[in-house]
């Protein structure tokens, strides 16, 4: 591990937005703040938004400036690339943002019941090859329905069309409610989005992919308590690249 990555996460061990729990599943360390977030750390009545795989922070932070009076929590494993934004947040003063070091697929150890009103997953991993792993599965919609609210709703913004397809076919064979759904959010965007805050928010790779001439996507649906989920049994051509400048490396060329 390099001296730079080392420095930030001594530095991050003083951050007081940032919490982590990194080995928590195998410690068994509980996480004494699980249902006390608004009255521990922000101190409001507020709601809180998570944004899963957050990576650097960036879009968490954006989110932030733009909502005063929304929470958001940023949460990733990677702790180097979190330090980025949790150091922009305590920069910018803003009370509003904390992250979370932590593996998603123990997410609802951290969260009570209806403690979560929104979830964003900005740009996630497509993981084409295990549907378990991806972020908008069934296997992750039933953890989060154990956290956000009934109708709560999730955000899909993408680059992947792997990614933007298999979700639109879980919300379909689910019947999840649908808001908003666009393969190409920029230039053929939604007219209830026309003029929304969140067009105004690019993350750097984002702003990469825009560049290259890739379509970014997005997708809104709510999240009910009721009824069991299943996975969509369909095959989805893949992604012709794994991510910014990276050839794919199946040469399979679809997967459901």
């Amino acid at each position: 591990m390099g001296k730079g990555k080392l420095a930030k996460f001594a530095e991050m061990k003083e951050m007081s937005n940032v919490f982590e729990y990194p080995y928590s599943v195998v410690d068994n360390v509980p996480f004494t703040m699980k249902g006390h977030w608004r009255e521990e750390y922000f101190h409001n009545d507020n709601p809180i938004v998570l944004e899963l795989g957050c990576g650097k922070g960036e879009y968490t932070v954006g989110l932030a400036e733009l909502f005063p009076d929304i929470n958001f929590i940023g949460v990733d494993i990677k702790g180097a690339r979190m330090w980025t934004g949790a150091k922009l947040a305590q920069e910018r003063q803003l009370p509003n943002v904390a992250f979370l070091r932590t593996s998603i697929e123990i997410i609802d150890r951290f969260f009570s019941e209806d403690e979560v009103q929104e979830i964003w997953l900005t740009f996630s991993d497509p993981q084409m090859k295990n549907p378990h792993k991806r972020l908008t599965s069934t296997f992750f919609m039933d953890r989060y329905r154990r956290f956000l609210t009934d109708g709560g709703l999730i955000h899909l913004k993408t680059d992947s069309n792997f990614l933007f397809t298999y979700t639109r076919y879980m919300v379909e064979k689910n019947s999840l409610p649908l808001e908003v759904c666009t393969d190409d959010l920029y230039h053929q965007t939604p007219a209830n989005l026309i003029g929304s805050p969140i067009l105004t928010i690019q993350t750097y790779y984002e702003s990469m992919w825009i560049e290259r001439g890739l379509n970014i996507r997005y997708m809104r649906y709510h999240l009910p308590h009721t009824g069991i989920l299943v996975e969509p049994d369909v095959e989805i051509p893949l992604d012709e690249y794994r991510s910014y400048h990276r050839t794919k490396r199946s040469s399979l060329e679809r997967s459901k």
